[in-house]
């Protein structure tokens, strides 16, 4: 959950309170009365093909370090979200992608996410290894370490992709991933 102490206009402290015309609790400046909302965060990323493949990132840093999942980070302030798509895909692939249509969305509302994967092609077959990633590599839908996924949304959308790959079309699906049980 979201926690703050201190204004970040001001640097007064902070309440939590349901400030006048809203429905929930804010944290609201004991001074400037400034009302601190706390929105999902986004996440983008790329569904990269080249030759009925898809470009997968060995995770380098946590969380889940040396999972397997599609490139993909938070978008950055000023960038629209598949130039951000882009970016993420060239920061943990080395891989300059072209052709990018939204694919999937998910909501995850119990860690305040959203996450937009964007399916596009990847130029010239080139790619790398960047500062997050341990190793990359392109896979076909049989060679998969599917036991190695990072997380639900990798899974189900490397499902979603090569099911659509038979059916030859891509439609936008969006979908959420709910909490899912600890395991002991």
């Amino acid at each position: 959950d979201y926690y703050m102490k201190y204004c970040t206009s001001c640097g007064s402290a902070v309440i939590l309170r349901v400030p006048e015309g809203d429905d929930r609790e804010r944290f609201v400046c004991t001074a400037c009365e400034l009302i601190h909302y706390s929105n999902p965060r986004i996440s983008v990323g790329s569904v990269t093909v080249y030759e009925e493949r898809v470009l997968l990132c060995r995770r380098a840093i946590e969380p889940r370090r040396n999972r397997w999942t599609q490139p993909a980070g938070f978008k950055d302030n000023g960038e629209t979200t598949p130039e951000g798509a882009a970016r993420e895909t060239w920061e943990e692939a080395r891989a300059r992608v072209s052709n990018l249509e939204l694919y999937r969305v998910f909501d995850v509302p119990y860690i305040s996410q959203v996450y937009m994967f964007y399916r596009c092609d990847l130029e010239d077959g080139a790619f790398g290894v960047g500062p997050e990633s341990l190793e990359t590599a392109l896979y076909r839908e049989d060679e998969i370490p599917w036991s190695e996924n990072a997380c639900p949304v990798v899974q189900q959308t490397l499902e979603d992709n090569f099911a659509d790959m038979r059916d030859g079309r891509f439609p936008v699906r969006v979908s959420a991933i709910e909490r899912t049980p600890r395991r002991p």
